[in-house]
């Protein structure tokens, strides 16, 4: 596995894939491989330190003090009942418009420049999708789509944070890895949580998807 290759260098895009792979594993849906998904995440942590490595392992923690059906009950309620915590980043860069098609598309077009095909079974903007992308497939095409989404993902660790989530050490630990964000994007991201995403302009027919669109659950 090439993300467990040790990090002597101190090699920044070694770390943040490693942070990436991590993020991407505990913000999916914790089903029955959630626990061999928690040591996975270890054994990448022993490989990295540092603020992002101790963010992550609050998270890791957490989610092993729970029981399984609690940590899916969680999951379900934080993301799948909030709009603020959805983690489709173009929701919150072109809310149910038009746009929003043409953003996602610009997801899987990257993905198809690097060579691989956007996942069927989940939109190509899912965090934990571009998480994975980043960390494993072309991590400067995946660091450029985080960074462009930086307000977003400031969004979604806010709403976390007010609700006391675990997950929003993890989406910290992601935000390790970008650029800080100017007081510019603050500001945004600021605005956007107290008044939502964009909507359609009148008189046109909005880019109609669920929020958050509904995902076919692993056993």
């Amino acid at each position: 596995m090439r993300l467990l290759s040790k990090d002597r260098s101190g090699n920044r895009t070694i770390r943040d894939r490693v942070v990436w792979q991590a993020a991407s594993l505990l913000l999916a849906y914790p089903d029955a491989r959630l626990p061999d998904q928690l040591d996975t995440v270890d054994e990448l942590l022993d490989h990295i330190d540092g603020p992002a490595a101790a963010l992550l392992g609050r998270t890791v923690a957490a989610l092993r003090a729970r029981e399984p059906m609690a940590a899916a009950t969680e999951y379900v309620e934080t993301f799948d009942m909030r709009r603020r915590n959805t983690m489709y980043l173009t929701y919150w860069t072109a809310g149910d418009t038009r746009n929003r098609g043409r953003e996602m598309l610009a997801f899987a077009t990257t993905y198809r420049d690097a060579g691989v095909e956007p996942p069927r079974s989940e939109a190509p903007d899912y965090l934990p999708v571009v998480l994975e992308f980043a960390a494993t497939v072309d991590p400067d095409a995946g660091r450029r789509l985080l960074t462009e989404h930086r307000v977003p993902i400031d969004v979604l660790r806010g709403a976390l944070a007010d609700a006391e989530s675990p997950y929003e050490h993890t989406i910290a630990a992601v935000c390790e890895t970008l650029p800080s964000a100017t007081d510019q994007e603050a500001r945004r991201a600021q605005r956007l949580a107290q008044a939502g995403p964009p909507t359609e302009a009148v008189g046109l027919q909005p880019f109609m998807l669920t929020v958050p669109p509904k995902r076919n659950r692993g056993a």
